[in-house]
């Protein structure tokens, strides 16, 4: 998978078109883009560049947990909700933009981890009369309204269980009525599981619709990994291969030299991941059950995050 990331990287630079985007700081991009990894292969962190595990194994923790709270993620990831540790959600937390909308400090909204475990759908079952709005919405009078939750993870990890075959297996982000009531639109929107009854491998497809080659990606690819792993732990499977798929794939202007110097390096083997195998639930998980062995790598190469 590194070797295809890096040739996703010389393509943007190569054929990619020089865009605005909302940060203000410009993007060389392409249009829809695929890479794919046996994760028998071994785990896919980044070797042209340092990547830090526990950040990745921290984010994705705080995911699984439903939570909301930037302060939270920083005491998943570094034991402390000490305001001067940060993490990548910081820079969100404390935009211009979103702040005025927080419930409160560290709120970042119905990000990620709260659609995966709490998609809420709110449905009106009864109503006497409703009056129509010159933006196409009502207002209904006398009503009753039921409000439903669901947890995509664990409905898809009791389906990997029970019905393997099935195709709904999906986990979306993406809630279109929420968008909102986000600090960040999902980035990483839409994944998809596919389980092979033959070789007892579970696959995972992702798709992406907007993707930060420089920092987004070899995050994205690792989180991905480790939850695949997670997953084929909890229901009796293997990890397959990981497909990510991309709408936009973007460098940032201010990164362009730094993936030059990415591409410059030659490779190492990929690491090892060991999971405790005595964890069998999703959300018994901490930072200590997981290991990297055989992790050899360059330098880490330093880019600020456009907000």
């Amino acid at each position: 998978m590194e070797k295809q990331y890096l040739e996703l990287c010389q393509d943007v630079l190569d054929s990619g078109v020089n865009r605005t985007d909302r940060t203000g700081v410009g993007t060389r991009s392409v249009f829809g883009r695929q890479i794919r990894h046996d994760l028998s292969k071994g785990f896919p962190l980044l070797t042209s560049k340092q990547t830090f595990f526990k950040p990745i194994a921290g984010e994705l923790l705080w995911f699984i947990e439903g939570s909301s709270d930037e302060r939270r993620l920083c005491e998943i990831t570094f034991g402390t909700r000490d305001e001067s540790r940060k993490t990548i959600w910081t820079p969100n937390a404390l935009a211009d933009y979103w702040t005025p909308k927080a419930k409160f400090p560290g709120d970042l909204g119905r990000v990620y981890g709260v659609q995966w475990r709490d998609w809420t759908r709110t449905e009106i079952v009864a109503t006497k009369d409703n009056l129509s709005q010159d933006d196409g919405s009502h207002l209904y009078f006398d009503s009753t309204v039921r409000v439903t939750k669901h947890d995509q993870l664990a409905k898809i990890i009791n389906t990997i269980k029970t019905n393997p075959a099935d195709r709904r297996m999906i986990l979306t982000a993406f809630n279109v009525g929420e968008l909102s009531e986000m600090a960040l639109p999902p980035c990483h929107m839409f994944a998809q599981f596919h389980v092979n009854e033959e070789t007892r491998k579970l696959n995972c497809q992702v798709y992406i619709r907007s993707n930060d080659l420089f920092l987004g990606l070899p995050f994205n690819m690792a989180s991905y990994a480790l939850l695949v792993h997670m997953i084929a732990q909890v229901t009796n499977l293997t990890p397959g291969e990981l497909i990510i798929t991309i709408g936009d794939a973007h460098i940032y202007l201010n990164h362009i030299e730094q993936v030059k110097l990415q591409l410059s390096r030659s490779l190492f083997d990929l690491p090892t991941l060991h999971l405790n195998p005595e964890k069998t639930d999703i959300d018994s998980f901490t930072m200590s059950d997981f290991t990297l062995s055989g992790y050899n790598h360059h330098p880490a190469i330093k880019g600020d995050i456009a907000v």
